[in-house]
């Protein structure tokens, strides 16, 4: 697809944009799209060029282990030398060109990290404000580690018309009843969900996720039970409580260092964002 501007914007930044807003490289993007990026990385670009002529970015280098790890990083993302630089090509750029530009990133993100750097430390009074002005995230709701057999309903075969399938799933639920250590074995040999392949694990469960009648037998057992035959709008099931995770309130000990990586992220970016600003317009 040729480019819908005549303006010439630098290839690597370009792809960037492309695979941050759609993750298509942008000979892939139809027109109104491309122009999309094609604005998002002329503001990129102007942003970055303002960080590279900026008196912090003086002090910066960028070394050639660096660099080197830059280039492998993306060429990691390649089966093989061949379609890396077939990659390379689609994208208008040759392997300096894309040297270039990796270094120009690398010395921009170094820089922002040395801004970044300036920002205020987060300290125990403000972590201890944020912790009793938000308390819903601390609190962790009961869960439970959950797995379920699937017979589905499905008149087209005969093996799973509504009769065939409450006959199964009972007999299974019967097995279950004797030998409940047997659940993963018949949930792979048995269960039509995808999960059968996991032994019908579902996985550490919130209150609201399954459907309802699953939902309800699920909270109503102990630990290791198993309930009932189940129905749903799929079908049949039992379902198994391997392990029930208890509502709890994190303390503001437990959740200290939570807060504090938080908030100093939020320190960091807004420290860039007053630098950014606060630079001459290119």
């Amino acid at each position: 697809m040729n480019r819908t501007s005549n303006v010439e914007i630098e290839p690597y930044t370009l792809l960037r944009a492309a695979l941050s807003l759609y993750q298509k490289a942008p000979g892939d993007l139809e027109a109104e799209q491309l122009r999309q990026v094609e604005r998002q990385a002329k503001n990129e670009y102007a942003i970055e060029t303002r960080v590279i002529n900026s008196a912090e970015a003086a002090s910066v280098i960028v070394t050639e282990q660096e660099l080197q790890q830059a280039i492998a990083e993306v060429q990691g993302r390649f089966a093989d030398e061949e379609s890396f630089n077939a990659a390379l090509a689609a994208n208008h750029l040759t392997l300096p060109e894309l040297s270039a530009a990796l270094s120009r990133q690398c010395k921009v993100n170094a820089v922002l990290e040395k801004v970044a750097a300036r920002a205020p430390k987060v300290n125990e009074v403000e972590i201890g404000i944020f912790y009793h002005s938000h308390p819903e995230k601390f609190h962790q709701p009961e869960q439970r580690v959950a797995r379920h057999i699937l017979i589905s309903i499905n008149p087209d075969y005969p093996e799973n018309t509504r009769e065939n399938a409450h006959r199964r799933i009972s007999e299974i639920a019967e097995t279950l009843k004797r030998k409940p250590h047997k659940f993963a074995d018949l949930a792979l040999k048995n269960s039509e969900c995808p999960t059968a392949l996991d032994g019908g694990e579902l996985g550490t469960i919130v209150k609201g996720k399954l459907y309802q009648e699953l939902d309800e037998a699920l909270f109503a057992l102990k630990e290791n039970e198993v309930s009932a035959v189940v129905e749903t709008e799929v079908g049949f099931h039992v379902i198994q409580c391997q392990k029930i995770i208890h509502a709890e309130t994190l303390s503001l000990k437990k959740a200290t260092p939570k807060i504090r990586q938080l908030m100093q992220d939020r320190y960091r970016r807004n420290c860039q964002r007053t630098w950014l600003a606060s630079l001459p317009a290119g």
